[in-house]
């Protein structure tokens, strides 16, 4: 599994280190990123941050009468939402994973 690589050339602080500043802008990136997904033709919709927090929601008003379609459309919006959100963050983690193949070459 190691062949080829000296291990002791591998610096793990230094390689901690750098799993840390990656994670940290990765919090940022997330935060700055917005997902929106809409139901029922636009009837509602929200909107999360990557760190999945909900910044937005929107329910037209005609729904206010009517629970039952209201917690259908705003039970689809946010799966969905939160499935966007979370495919984020796999793939940025995905990336953050592929920046460290080089670790232990200088």
């Amino acid at each position: 599994m190691f062949d080829g690589i000296d291990l002791s050339k591998i610096n793990l602080n230094e390689i901690m280190g750098q799993m840390q500043e990656m994670a940290d802008k990765s919090k940022v990136d997330n935060a700055s990123s917005i997902f929106t997904s809409k139901s029922g033709g636009g009837m509602v919709s929200i909107s999360i941050n990557g760190n999945s927090e909900v910044i937005d929601l929107q329910i037209d008003d005609s729904l206010l009468e009517d629970k039952d379609s209201l917690n259908i459309l705003l039970i689809s919006a946010m799966n969905d939402v939160i499935k966007q959100a979370n495919n984020n963050q796999k793939a940025m983690a995905m990336n953050m994973m592929g920046n460290l193949g080089s670790f232990g070459k200088k």
